[in-house]
């Protein structure tokens, strides 16, 4: 597969996220399709690498997302934590967007 639909720029709020089931390689794959304070816009895994619970739930700063179950900090741009309790990074995948469409490539994680 290669980059598909995910969602329009006006889905993502400013600073925020929209969640999306996406279709991968081994099925469904949970994104988190964030706009960080800059206004670029990120496609990471919606769950937790620590407490397994949906990070689109959370507090979106900087290029950061904090996980509202206990507080794991995720890079954006990574998928790596920037603080304890998670250790384990979270699959990060390209975006393009394509005039209002934002598109995802869940198989090719960078």
């Amino acid at each position: 597969m290669s980059a598909q639909l995910a969602c329009y720029d006006e889905d993502v709020p400013v600073e925020g996220t929209f969640r999306v089931e996406l279709e991968g390689e081994n099925g469904p794959v949970e994104v988190a399709v964030v706009r960080d304070d800059a206004g670029e816009l990120h496609a990471i895994s919606d769950i937790c690498s620590h407490g397994a619970v949906s990070l689109s739930d959370g507090e979106v700063e900087g290029c950061t997302i904090e996980c509202w179950l206990h507080g794991s900090r995720f890079d954006l741009r990574t998928g790596k934590p920037t603080g304890p309790p998670a250790v384990r990074a979270v699959p990060v995948y390209p975006v393009t967007v394509d005039g209002q469409r934002v598109l995802v490539d869940v198989d090719s994680p960078l």
